[in-house]
C-alpha cells in the first residue's frame, strides 16, 4: 500500500526522506504505463524547483507531488477542460483560489489531469484524450481487461492510486471525487461545497459544483480541505461506538451488485462488530431529476454561444446532455429550485437525529472500458452505467451535503466504496467518523 501524505511528512520530519526524493517517485510514477490518458500536459520542472525551496518541508504539502484537474486555472496555462473546443484558449492570468491555497501550503504541481469533457459524466470516457484506466491504490493493477477509472476526475483519481500525487485536486457536482476514488480504491471527500471557493474553474453546474480532493487516507483528507477551505477540522477522538450512525434502505441499496453488496455487509459487520450501532432507516424519495438536473440548463447558459460556432467539437454525448438544457422554461427551473429546498427540509427531518449516514459509493464495480468507449453503438450501455454510478454520490450534492468515500474491499475483490454523508457544514464530524471507520477497516 502507498505511502500516504501524513506518513511521508513524518519521514520528512524524520530526515529519512526529501521532498525532492519524493518528487522523483512521483514523477517516474507519472510516466509509467499505470497512468497512460492521466494527464494531460505535465510540469515537472516547476515541481521540483518548489521541492527545493528552503523550508518548504514546514508547510502542511512539505513540497510533495500534487495534481490538478483540466478545469482549474493555473497561471499561464490554458483551461480546456478535457474539451478539444478549448484547446487554444487563452492562457489563465492568475491561478485559481483552489490552486493558489494548494501552492502557498507547499503543493509541488505535477501536471493537469484528464477529465471527462466539461465534467459531464460519472464513468470517466474521453474521446478527444483517451481514457485512464482504473487502478487500486491498495492491492495493484485490476485484473482483466481496462476498467473505467470513474469520472469526471479520472486523471486525478488515477494519479493517486498510482502514486503519482499525494492530492489530486478534482471537483464533485455530482459525484466526481467520489466516484473515482470508490473505483481507484482510495478517498475522496466532498466538502460542503460552499466552504471552498470555485472561482476560476470551467463550471458544470454552479448550484451543484465543489472543488475538492483525492487522498490516499481519511487523514489526508483532512489535511487537505484544511487546505483548500482555508479552516481547520475540529478534530474528536470518540470512539465509532459514541456516533449515532444509520444506512438508508431506500434508493442507496437499490441494484447493487454482488460484489458491492458483499462489501458493503461485511463493512457493516466489521462495524458492528467494533462498537458500532446502526440503524436501518427510511428517507424520503429523491425527486426524479438527478443531480444534473441543474447541470444541464446551467451549463447550457455557459456553453451555448460555444455550441453554436463549434457543437461539432463537443463529445456527441456529452453535447446532447448539455443541450437538453435548452428546453427548459424559466418557471420549470424555479420550481426546481424551489422543489430542492423542500426535499432538503425533508431529508434534514429524517437524518437529522444521526451523525452521519453509510451508503455504498456506487452500485456496481468498474465497468471494462471497452463496454462504454466513445461510440454510439455503445450509448445505451454508457448511459446505464452512468445513471448508475451518479445514483448514489448525486443525492449528496442535490443535499447541499458533504460525504466521505473511503475503500471498503479487501484483496481478490475489485473496489468498493463507503460512503460517509451527511447535510452541509457537517463536515468535521463526517472526518471524524470516516477516520475512525478507516482504522477500524484496515484491521481487517
Amino acid at each position: 500500500m502507498l505511502a500516504d501524505l501524513t506518513a511521508t511528512r513524518a519521514c520528512l520530519a524524520g530526515g529519512t526522506t526529501t521532498a525532492p526524493a519524493e518528487l522523483e517517485r512521483c514523477i517516474a510514477a507519472v510516466e509509467a504505463p499505470a497512468n497512460a490518458h492521466a494527464f494531460l500536459r505535465t510540469t515537472f520542472d516547476a515541481a521540483r524547483a518548489t521541492a527545493a525551496k528552503p523550508g518548504v518541508g514546514r508547510l502542511p504539502l512539505a513540497g510533495l507531488a500534487v495534481s490538478v484537474k483540466d478545469l482549474f486555472d493555473i497561471a499561464g496555462q490554458p483551461t480546456p477542460a478535457g474539451a478539444a473546443v478549448l484547446a487554444d484558449a487563452p492562457p489563465a492570468r492568475a491561478d485559481c483560489p483552489a490552486v493558489a491555497r494548494l501552492r502557498a501550503a507547499g503543493a509541488a504541481i505535477v501536471g493537469r489531469t484528464n477529465m471527462v469533457e466539461f465534467a459531464f459524466s460519472g464513468v470517466g470516457v474521453n474521446p478527444h484524450h483517451g481514457t485512464p484506466a482504473a487502478w487500486d491504490a491498495r492491492f495493484g493493477a485490476l485484473p482483466g481487461a481496462p476498467r473505467v477509472p470513474g469520472g469526471s476526475s479520472s486523471g486525478a483519481g488515477v494519479s493517486v492510486a498510482t502514486g503519482a500525487a499525494f492530492i489530486g485536486l478534482g471537483s464533485d457536482t455530482g459525484g466526481s471525487i467520489r466516484i473515482p476514488a470508490a473505483l481507484n480504491g482510495i478517498v475522496g471527500f466532498k466538502n460542503t461545497a460552499r466552504l471552498v471557493p470555485t472561482d476560476g474553474a470551467v463550471p458544470l453546474s454552479p448550484t451543484l459544483d465543489t472543488a475538492c480532493a483525492l487522498i490516499r487516507s481519511v487523514r489526508d483528507a483532512i489535511v487537505a480541505h484544511e487546505v483548500l477551505a482555508a479552516r481547520r477540522v475540529t478534530r474528536s477522538l470518540a470512539p465509532l461506538s459514541q456516533y449515532r450512525l444509520a444506512v438508508p434502505s431506500t434508493l442507496f441499496l437499490d441494484g447493487m451488485d454482488a460484489a458491492v453488496a458483499r462489501a458493503f455487509e461485511r463493512t457493516l459487520g466489521t462495524l458492528r462488530a467494533a462498537g458500532a450501532t446502526i440503524d436501518t432507516i427510511a428517507l424520503p424519495a429523491v425527486q426524479d431529476q438527478p443531480a444534473y438536473g441543474f447541470a444541464a440548463p446551467e451549463s447550457y447558459a455557459w456553453h451555448r454561444e460555444l455550441l453554436q460556432r463549434a457543437g461539432d467539437r463537443y463529445d456527441p454525448r456529452v453535447r446532447a446532455r448539455i443541450e437538453k438544457g435548452a428546453a427548459l422554461m424559466a418557471w420549470e427551473y424555479i420550481h426546481l429550485q424551489h422543489e430542492r429546498q423542500r426535499w432538503i427540509a425533508r431529508m434534514h427531518a429524517s437524518i437529522d437525529g444521526y451523525d452521519a449516514l453509510l451508503s455504498p459509493t456506487v452500485p456496481i464495480v468498474a465497468p471494462p472500458i471497452a463496454d462504454v468507449a466513445p461510440g454510439a453503438e455503445r450509448d445505451e450501455e454508457f448511459f446505464r452505467v452512468n445513471t448508475l454510478l451518479l445514483r448514489n454520490t448525486s443525492a449528496i450534492n442535490l443535499l447541499d451535503g458533504c460525504a466521505l468515500s473511503l475503500p471498503c474491499h479487501v484483496q481478490g475483490e475489485l473496489p468498493a466504496g463507503l460512503m460517509v454523508w451527511h447535510g452541509a457544514l457537517m463536515d468535521d464530524t463526517v472526518l471524524n467518523v470516516g477516520l475512525q471507520i478507516e482504522q477500524i477497516l484496515q484491521k481487517q
